[in-house]
């Protein structure tokens, strides 16, 4: 049985990295003050260290990073030609499927 893998709001990361900052104490004795595993705040606290210096907030829900305008843009318009290559093809099927009958 697989065990489901929980996820944390953008709000507690910040938190939990807040903590480190401000009480002096390490990733480890934090974690295990939330009950959380230790690698878990290690790598928020990358995280946010890594938006810091590119100059964007962290923890946006989208992963490392969030998507730029153009980012976004360009995944939208993927997303249209792919459907848009699936209604093609099944026109096509059609079509031959009309031209055979008598």
């Amino acid at each position: 049985m697989s065990k489901a893998r929980e996820v944390y709001s953008p709000e507690f990361k910040q938190e939990a990295v807040k903590l480190v900052k401000t009480t002096g104490k390490s990733c480890a004795e934090v974690a295990r003050d939330l009950g959380i595993p230790a690698h878990y705040v290690v790598r928020w606290r990358q995280q946010q260290e890594k938006q810091d210096q590119a100059g964007r907030p962290a923890f946006t829900g989208r992963g490392n990073a969030a998507l730029s305008a153009q980012e976004a843009r360009l995944k939208a318009l993927e997303r249209e030609l792919e459907v848009t290559r699936q209604e093609r093809d099944i026109l096509k099927k059609a079509l031959a499927f009309f031209a055979k009958q008598p």
